[in-house]
């Protein structure tokens, strides 16, 4: 599918979006001025307690990378492309609000072509007000259900916008919990394209490696932290493999990379992914460690690519004033929200 096909360079409105927001107004739901900008925390999971890592997928050690390989990549004709979201959340008395900003964009050789979709969801544990709209979601646990949403909306927006053939950057984990079956559903159906799925860490207190290689165990307090170490900057470690012992679908390939002297990075592939692109994985962590090299920023160590969409979202948020739109209703928000929200 071609750059053209996609119909690239959009904003795109959940198709329940205004739907929602006039149920809000029509119930006298009223939003916060300032919403609180956080994100759904699938980096800070853990491996599930059912895996297992076999460590022979390469000889254990570390990996010099070459940025200038990387670069003739990246200039080359692949297709490279990244994701990233931004979400704002808005507590009231009568629930919470989850505006997400999912951003896509295609990196190509003088600039990005953005795609953005914007979704609104409103979350209560009262029946009275679900049962009064078809646009009020009602949930026990709406940290879940709006995990859950976040999930199918995503699924779906990466797939529609991602062209044949390209290497695909996502901003999270492959394997986490509840996002796992999605994540893995989207990465098959991204290997139907010919399209390279590899997933990001930045944050994790996983300590798979560390507690299953008989000579680290007990000596760091994570993976992160034996890599630092272990790591000299520009260099990854090897490939692991970690399998889930009762679906051989939850697997992956992991390595570390250090970017700069600063903590690593996990970087993650699915098993399938693994056994069709093996060939390629070498040349893709150059191409990784090069974009990382391009956004420069010691302090945020991200790839370029994502960087781009990541700013992409947070902008697109700012396009949408909930406030104004709420401003008819009449319910106070949260007394914390009050305090502690910020734009």
């Amino acid at each position: 599918m071609s750059e053209e096909k996609l119909n690239l360079n959009k904003l795109v409105l959940h198709p329940k979006f205004n739907d929602t927001i006039n149920e809000l107004n029509r119930l006298r739901i009223q939003l916060p001025e300032h919403p609180l900008q956080t994100d759904l925390d699938f980096h800070l999971y853990n491996f599930p307690d059912n895996g297992e890592i076999i460590t022979n997928i390469e000889e254990i050690k570390s990996y010099t990378l070459n940025a200038k390989k990387g670069q003739k990549l990246s200039r080359g004709e692949i297709i490279i492309s990244a994701y990233d979201e931004s979400i704002n959340k808005f507590s009231s008395l009568e629930g919470e609000a989850v505006l997400i900003s999912h951003s896509q964009v295609i990196h190509r050789t003088y600039d990005y072509i953005p795609s953005n979709y914007l979704t609104f969801y409103f979350y209560t544990r009262s029946k009275n007000y679900a049962q009064k709209s078809r646009y009020i979601k009602y949930s026990k646990e709406p940290e879940i259900e709006s995990k859950k949403d976040y999930a199918i909306d995503r699924t779906l927006f990466i797939e529609n916008n991602t062209p044949n053939n390209a290497i695909m950057f996502i901003d999270g984990p492959l394997i986490g919990k509840q996002m796992s079956s999605y994540t893995i559903e989207l990465n098959n159906n991204l290997l139907k394209k010919n399209v390279v799925p590899i997933f990001f860490i930045k944050n994790s207190s996983s300590d798979l490696v560390t507690s299953h290689i008989k000579e680290i165990k007990n000596e760091y307090n994570s993976d992160m932290h034996w890599a630092f170490n272990f790591l000299k900057v520009g260099q990854r470690t090897n490939f692991f493999k970690y399998v889930d012992k009762y679906n051989k679908q939850n697997g992956k390939i992991f390595c570390y990379l250090k970017t700069f002297n600063v903590s690593p990075q996990r970087v993650e592939f699915h098993i399938n992914t693994f056994k069709k692109y093996q060939d390629l994985l070498s040349d893709l962590m150059d191409l990784i460690y090069y974009l990382q090299l391009v956004q420069g920023d010691p302090k945020d160590p991200q790839l370029r690519t994502i960087k781009i969409a990541e700013k992409y979202a947070r902008e697109t948020l700012k396009l949408i004033n909930l406030t104004s739109l709420m401003r008819r209703a009449g319910i106070v928000p949260t007394i914390n929200q009050e305090r502690f929200g910020f734009g």
